[in-house]
């Protein structure tokens, strides 16, 4: 072998490989395992998966958003663009997750099994270490490159990274910090890279303040459009264009909006197949926007039948029609209004009260409001399927320094209720306002050796917070309960705006729906970001929304086995716990 010969081979060896699509490398490269996917082995792509992963890829894309429903794999094409950045492009990587507990399930339910499995990324990952020389979950290194995975709610984390690529899964969970947004505090960590990669991807929650959304109108607005197998023109399925016989969700069919043909689930695989992305904005460059939804997925628990099942189990209840039009449709909500109108509401009772307690209420909380002169209850019941009953509206006047009021209110928490089925009905939790500062001792006090009763001291907090979370002061020396009041006011103005899942009784005063409907619900930017928030009406108390979300916090409290229930108020009197069999030995009784 001569010595040009020598030299051509030796720089043909040292030549990179050509470049391919990153879903043509995916295919070529990534293994799934048994306990990541129903199929296991070598990946092959759906063509929606591969317009996604080929911008991802694209040197001449700088950013990818991607407005997603669950059930389409995204998870699985941001490990898998991980692998290709760790092989062929190593750089610095960061993936941003909404919360801790989010990257750790990233890491050992996504990255782990997959690279393990996989043989070009089999043990590419090393442990990064911490400050005291410990392997860290979160911090990995591979060779020219490094991977580091944060929880947004950390933000903190973030200025000590400086990177090339950002992966950012589900930006609608990333909650703005008192340092401002998470995510663009992120991307701040890429600037110093001519060549970034910025990768958005989410299921959108709320119109207004949808960081995935607003994202994705600055893109080029791609859909994903599949042909009719009657006319051939392509469309993206919208849940409209999904037909069925009513109450048979079996019957659901996709009407073709071109030709009117009703198309049978059995034609989607070919049509997914057939399928292709096409920008709505073409005029915008280097910032790919895809919008998918779940009415393309090929998965068995997305045929359009099942899915039908699942909005009309959803569609009566606001608290079930969001997720689906989030987590199915990839839509965001549309909040319902700024302000519910109070006489619409007085308009919608019915002859039932406390003294005419509904055959579907199994379940009674309670919410009291503390003011300086008094008392203020509100007394919701509740059906197993959810719905909520405004029972009655107590006041009991007295100041909370003294004594007199809390044995009016003992009393009426320790009141019975005639139920229809025969039996009586019962307090099963009580959520009373601590507060204001004033009144915390004396409600603290009542509320402590009551609690075995679920009558819980509470104070609530603004911001997206469980409905309820104990929590035990050294100081206060007695158990208070944070009660996460916006959140629980968006879910009652979402109820009272649609549906029938809140229902009035005719023993409520005009004042009280005056009181229910005090608050309106605003859009207010801080460091930049829109946030949703509640203020109040001028001019209007709010006693009774207080107790309202004081009541639905307590349902909070309450594990009730609905059947049980039932069959205790059927029975004359609550049925005897059974006795455990006992057996005497004969031995013991000298016999």
């Amino acid at each position: 072998m001569n010595l040009d010969s020598l030299t051509h081979d030796a720089l043909a060896a040292l030549r990179p490989p050509p470049r391919i699509p990153l879903s043509d490398w995916i295919e070529q490269n990534i293994v799934l395992p048994q306990g990541v996917s129903a199929l296991p082995g070598r990946v092959r792509l759906w063509s929606y998966q591969k317009g996604i992963a080929d911008a991802i890829g694209d040197p001449s894309v700088e950013r990818v958003t991607l407005v997603k429903s669950a059930r389409l794999g995204f998870t699985f094409l941001l490990t898998s663009a991980l692998g290709h950045y760790a092989v062929n492009e190593p750089s610095p990587v960061l993936v941003l997750q909404p919360v801790e507990s989010d990257c750790r399930d990233f890491v050992v339910s996504e990255i782990e099994p997959i690279f393990a499995e996989s043989p070009v990324l089999h043990s590419l990952l090393s442990a990064d270490y911490d400050e005291g020389g410990r392997n860290t979950l979160l911090s990995r290194r591979f060779p020219g490159g490094s991977l580091k995975i944060v929880a947004a709610k950390a933000p903190r984390n973030l200025r000590r990274h400086t990177v090339r690529v950002l992966f950012v899964d589900e930006a609608d969970a990333c909650e703005t910090t008192a340092e401002g947004s998470p995510i663009m505090l992120a991307e701040k960590r890429t600037l110093s890279f001519p060549d970034r990669k910025i990768v958005i991807g989410s299921t959108p929650l709320i119109a207004e303040t949808s960081n995935v959304i607003r994202a994705y109108e600055a893109s080029d607005g791609r859909i994903f459009e599949v042909p009719c197998p009657s006319c051939g023109a392509f469309n993206f399925i919208e849940w409209r264009n999904i037909e069925w016989e009513s109450g048979q969700p079996e019957t659901a069919k996709y009407r073709c909006p071109h030709c009117n043909s009703l198309i049978d689930e059995r034609h989607k695989l070919q049509m997914l197949r057939e399928g292709r992305w096409r920008a709505t904005r073409p005029e915008v460059v280097g910032h790919a926007g895809f919008h998918i939804n779940a009415l393309v997925s090929p998965l068995p628990n997305a045929s359009w039948p099942k899915l039908v099942a699942e909005f009309l189990a959803a569609k009566d209840d606001t608290d079930l029609l969001r997720p689906f039009l989030n987590t199915v449709l990839a839509e965001p909500w549309r909040e319902s209004g700024d302000e519910v109108n109070e006489l619409s509401l007085q308009q919608r009772v019915e002859p039932f009260g406390l003294d005419r307690i509904p055959a579907e209420v199994l379940c009674i909380t309670i919410g009291c409001d503390v003011q300086r002169d008094r008392l203020e209850l509100t007394v919701v019941g509740w059906s197993r399927d959810g719905v909520a009953f405004v029972l009655g509206h107590i006041v009991l006047w007295g100041s909370p320094d003294g004594d007199d009021v809390w044995f009016e209110c003992d009393e009426v928490l320790r009141t019975k209720w005639k139920h229809p089925f025969g039996g009586w009905l019962k307090v099963d939790a009580a959520c009373i306002d601590a507060g204001d500062g004033a009144s915390m001792d004396k409600v603290l006090s009542f509320c402590q050796p009551r609690l075995g009763r679920r009558v819980m001291a509470i104070k609530g907090a603004s911001g997206n917070r469980p409905a309820l979370v104990a929590t035990k002061s050294k100081a206060l020396k007695a158990r208070l309960f944070i009660v996460g009041v916006d959140s629980l006011k968006s879910q009652i103005f979402d109820k009272l705006a649609r549906g029938r899942s809140i229902r009035f009784s005719d023993s409520l005063e005009p004042v009280w729906f005056e009181q229910v409907t005090s608050e309106r619900r605003v859009l207010r930017y801080s460091r930049g970001q829109p946030q949703r928030r509640f203020e109040r009406i001028p001019g209007r108390n709010a006693e009774a929304l207080d107790c309202t979300v004081y009541a639905f916090s307590a349902k909070a409290g309450v594990a009730i086995q609905w059947d049980s229930r039932e069959a205790e108020l059927r029975s004359a009197s609550p049925p005897k716990a059974a006795q455990p069999q006992v057996y005497r030995s004969k031995w013991m009784t000298g016999a």
